[in-house]
């Protein structure tokens, strides 16, 4: 019987249903909208492709045969499995289910990811989130490798693959230890870190933000002294801490709270890193493009959600 349903067409397994709920052919034609006469001959068909008869058919009353019986749950069952296809199909198609893979640094763990990514979740709780904590040199790699869907990046960068929109700038603070001298004004002119010892990350890690940085003090006539080189934010704020130099950092480190460690706005107070979203133009699934409406609608307007 099985083999047999792959060759049915869907409108006579359809019709016969029609008949087995109603047993009665005139009423399932009108439930149908067409004339008894086809809908006869379609039984028929169907009859003749099974190979026995479905219906036993009387004066007064129709009746369902032991074939016809089986075929009728059986064919409620295919029915019921079309029904949630199409459904998990329309549901994929608007973006509902599926698996989404976020990138993103240290320091927007610590401001704008859990905001963005809470709301998505409360959207859309049947899609699979995979967060991976990556600097943005490692983003860009899992961006072309497909091992990530969409990455937050600091400082924009050009690749004609890549989706870019800038969400808000986010001030650059003055990381300096407690004692230091320079950290009783309220705002740290950027020409008097001349003769500072600078901590950075590895350029190898977020290219474009490092050398925003040393731009930024080359635009204020100076080269930076660099004391040390790390992998990460926390670091470079336990280094701070420990009176090994100062640092340049995002505006949301601030919530790395160090006893030893203050953070001050540099004056004049306009030295921002922009925060970039980041995806594959040729990637763009259904359940991206939903992230990206949630991330806009949380981020752009330059507040991060808490």
């Amino acid at each position: 019987m099985m083999s047999v349903l792959p060759e049915l067409d869907p409108r006579l397994l359809r019709a016969f249903v029609v008949v087995a709920q109603e047993l009665h052919f005139s009423r399932a034609a009108e439930r149908l909208g067409i004339a008894q006469p086809p809908l006869s001959q379609q039984i028929r068909r169907l009859e003749d492709k099974i190979g026995y008869p479905l219906f036993r058919r009387g004066t007064r009353r129709v009746e369902l045969t032991e074939a016809g019986r089986v075929l009728l749950d059986v064919a409620n069952t295919l029915f019921e499995q079309m029904t949630y296809g199409v459904n998990a199909v329309r549901r994929a198609g608007r973006g509902e289910v599926g698996r989404l893979r976020i990138g993103f640094p240290t320091s927007l763990a610590l401001s704008v990811i859990p905001g963005a990514v809470r709301r998505y979740r409360e959207q859309y709780p049947e899609v699979v989130l995979e967060l991976h904590e990556l600097a943005t040199a490692r983003q860009v790699e899992a961006l072309h490798g497909g091992t990530i869907d969409v990455g937050f990046l600091r400082e924009p960068l050009s690749h004609p693959t890549f989706g870019l929109e800038t969400l808000y700038a986010e001030p650059i603070l003055v990381a300096i230890g407690r004692d230091h001298m320079l950290a009783r004004l309220p705002g740290i002119p950027l020409g008097s870190l001349a003769m500072e010892d600078f901590i950075l990350f590895r350029r190898s890690i977020g290219s474009e933000l490092y050398d925003r940085i040393i731009r930024l003090c080359h635009g204020h006539g100076f080269v930076p002294q660099i004391a040390q080189e790390v992998e990460d934010w926390q670091t470079i704020a336990a280094l701070v801490g420990a009176g090994l130099g100062i640092a340049l950092v995002p505006a949301s480190i601030t919530r790395l709270q160090l006893d030893d460690v203050v953070y001050r706005p540099l004056d004049p107070p306009n030295v921002s890193t922009n925060v970039v979203m980041c995806w594959r133009k040729d990637k763009l699934a259904p359940v991206v493009d939903r992230f990206l409406e949630i991330a806009r609608a949380c981020l752009s307007s330059g507040r991060p959600a808490a």
